[in-house]
């Protein structure tokens, strides 16, 4: 991919990265520094911005000529609650249950960060799963350890292929990174 700049992909995230290769990108890796906070009282609809543009200025004194870091977020929201990462078992468990059967949003924001610009964008997607017994949640746990990920669980593994019914947007979007916007909005910066 012909990108002008030293793009600069501030994520841990093996998905994004993926994403990034798949799509031609050449990218260096940074882990953005800091911690993933936000205020309770925030609109979950803003949390996923707020964290991306976080992320980026983590890292910003890194910044070198007219490089551009990319950093990005996910969350999951299921009626009007956001499903963060789960902190273990017991709660990626008690995450599916909630998400069982049910139409849940998910929103990714992207932001790009030079010296001279900021171009910070998101993406949202419905996903609906069928209904889910005991048994599919606790083996789709214990197999694939979906500690890492929004709302305990990843598009593209098992649970994605068996659970998701529908989706209405943008599959790359669950995945963690909406390319379609990427692309376009690296294409612009």
């Amino acid at each position: 991919m012909n990108f002008k700049h030293r793009l600069i992909l501030a994520s841990s995230s093996p998905r994004r990265q993926f994403l990034m290769k798949e799509a031609g990108f050449d990218f260096t890796l940074e882990k953005p520094e800091g911690d993933e906070s936000f205020s309770s009282s925030m609109p979950v609809n803003e949390v996923p911005g707020f964290l991306a543009e976080k992320k980026a200025k983590s890292i910003a004194y890194k910044i070198q000529d007219d490089d551009v870091i990319l950093t990005s977020d996910t969350v999951v929201i299921l009626e009007g609650q956001i499903l963060n990462k789960p902190q273990d078992r017991a709660d990626a468990i008690a995450m599916l249950t909630q998400l069982s059967g049910k139409t849940h949003t998910v929103i990714t924001a992207v932001c790009l960060l030079s010296k001279s610009k900021k171009d910070c964008f998101e993406d949202s997607t419905k996903v609906t799963f069928k209904e889910l017994s005991e048994e599919e949640i606790i083996h789709y746990v214990d197999r694939y350890h979906p500690f890492d990920k929004a709302g305990a669980y990843g598009a593209q593994d098992w649970i994605g292929m068996v659970a998701i019914t529908k989706i209405e947007g943008s599959y790359f979007t669950v995945m963690g990174l909406p390319m379609h916007k990427v692309y376009t909005h690296l294409q612009q910066f």
